[in-house]
């Protein structure tokens, strides 16, 4: 496995529970996956996410190679903002990866990547620059060089405010600064910006830099929070992951129209991206499956649906699970998956197959709990 550059802090200063995720070694949780879920949604958690990808795009062209990639049409973004997500699709209108881009200036960009798909995505802007001539674009891989960390919740600003950094108050959403000053330390970016549906911030920073970070906002009231937390929040919110919600394999999932996705994903008004052709023709078409949330009944509150399992309406096969998790904040568990459009109709009963039991769901729509702060 991969190690995070934090690895042995977290583990001999913050007693971290390890584990695998995408290939890395990586903070599961510090106490309980529970306890950390509501720290984010009531107070200030600050994950490590150093296993997600940070690539850096330059050159005169770098516009022109991410427009032939993605979905977005990024030369909206202003300088010093976020765009995303977006999605890179395959000639089948799968999806690669959903990503970020920050628009640092017209000649360069940076991208975050997931984790189990940061070298292939390396891979595949530098054949795209190359299958269109764009000699002149350069594409680095920033993660080995530079931690990552998520401080997110409704306390987040409270806590940047106490340890100095209170200009981050003022940061848009999906604003970013560069250089930025915390606590003394130096960070390489900070964003206005976060995967749990909480209002938070999103910090680079070499990893000397970003235990000196670490140590001043778990002072200030800020508490460490593991992948598992993340994982439940992001369900909560109907937040997708590569190899649940999308891959590929035109055999195994839907085109990309049929995520859901929302916020600007796709702008049907561009052309030139990879799989444009492919996913107009299902637009064109229709699809025959959609991707939906749903709650468990308060009777099976605690049976987790699991991915794969399969989705029943009536004793009917009609779709199957792609996440699932026990929601703290409802108190009962929840999950998406797709559903054959014929069924797929908000607010009416499910069943999920279990390990040869059935239990009973109802579906929803995304955000599966009340909107966050």
């Amino acid at each position: 496995m991969k190690r995070i550059p934090l690895r042995d802090f977290h583990v001999g200063e913050l007693g971290a529970q390890m584990g695998e995720f995408a290939g890395w070694e990586v903070p599961m949780l510090y106490e309980s996956a529970v306890r950390e879920h509501m720290i984010v949604r009531e107070s200030a958690g600050l994950f490590d996410i150093s296993h997600m990808g940070r690539l850096r795009v330059r050159g005169s062209h770098a516009l022109d190679l991410l427009e032939a990639v993605f979905t977005r049409r990024v030369s909206k973004t202003r300088e010093g903002f976020m765009s995303g997500p977006m999605l890179a699709l395959n000639v089948w209108a799968r999806v690669r990866d959903d990503e970020m881009a920050y628009r640092v200036s017209d000649d360069e960009w940076l991208l975050v990547p997931n984790a189990a798909y940061t070298e292939k995505m390396k891979a595949h802007l530098e054949a795209t620059a190359r299958r269109l001539g764009l000699s002149d674009v350069i594409i680095e891989d920033l993660t080995g060089k530079l931690a990552m960390a998520a401080l997110q919740g409704p306390k987040a600003v409270e806590v940047m405010r106490a340890v100095g950094a209170s200009w981050a108050a003022d940061l848009k959403p999906l604003e970013f600064r560069l250089d930025a000053g915390i606590a003394g330390a130096r960070a390489f970016l900070v964003s206005r910006s976060g995967w749990t549906g909480e209002d938070g911030f999103e910090i680079w920073a070499e990893p000397g830099e970003m235990v000196r970070i670490y140590r001043a906002l778990l002072g200030a009231g800020a508490r460490p929070v593991g992948i598992i937390s993340r994982d439940t929040l992001r369900i909560e919110m109907g937040f997708v992951l590569g190899g649940n919600e999308y891959g590929e394999d035109p055999r195994e999932w839907p085109c990309a129209l049929s995520l859901r996705y929302g916020m600007g994903a796709i702008d049907w008004s561009k052309k030139g991206y990879e799989g444009y052709e492919a996913l107009h023709a299902c637009r064109r078409e229709g699809v025959r499956w959609v991707r939906v949330g749903f709650v468990m009944r308060k009777k099976y509150a605690r049976v987790i649906p699991r991915h794969g399992y399969r989705i029943l309406v009536e004793g009917e096969p009609a779709g199957w699970v792609t996440s699932g998790a026990y929601s703290p904040v409802l108190g009962r568990a929840v999950g998406m998956g797709y559903m054959d459009v014929r069924y797929a109709v908000l607010g009416e009963p499910i069943e999920i197959e279990a390990r040869g039991r059935v239990a009973e769901a109802k579906t929803r729509e995304f955000p599966l709990i009340p909107r966050p702060h």
